[in-house]
């Protein structure tokens, strides 16, 4: 059974960073694209970021983009989401994601999903 905790989340002011976590388990961790999505209230879900497989390439929405990285560490069964220059629109519960294949913007593409992990962006 595939395993997503997300970490990190938390209460950062505008211009702040976090990094964010999601620890994996119950799969073969080379062998799945991981992902991030987010999604604010009254907001369609976003996806944010995803690595490939073994390989390491990574998407990035525009929103993020030269302001999020993330990464992904084998050995560890890990993936990061480091979140720079954070703006209050980047609040949102951040959703870990993991599929078998290559990465995708479509949230239904990925059959597996952590519990979530609050970001709030504030003063």
């Amino acid at each position: 059974q595939v395993q997503l905790v997300e970490s990190g989340g938390g209460l950062v002011q505008p211009g702040g960073s976090l990094r964010l976590s999601c620890a994996t388990s119950g799969f073969t961790f080379d062998r799945y694209a991981i992902g991030w999505f987010r999604q604010a209230p009254g907001k369609e879900r976003e996806g944010v970021s995803c690595i490939s497989r073994s390989v390491g390439i990574t998407y990035y929405a525009d929103s993020v983009k030269g302001r999020f990285a993330i990464s992904r560490d084998n050995a560890k069964n890990t993936v990061y989401l480091q979140m720079n220059s954070l703006k209050p629109e980047d609040t949102a519960v951040y959703y870990c994601v993991a599929r078998p294949i290559w990465c995708s913007t479509t949230a239904a593409d990925f059959g597996s999903w952590g519990q979530g992990t609050q970001v709030t962006v504030s003063s």
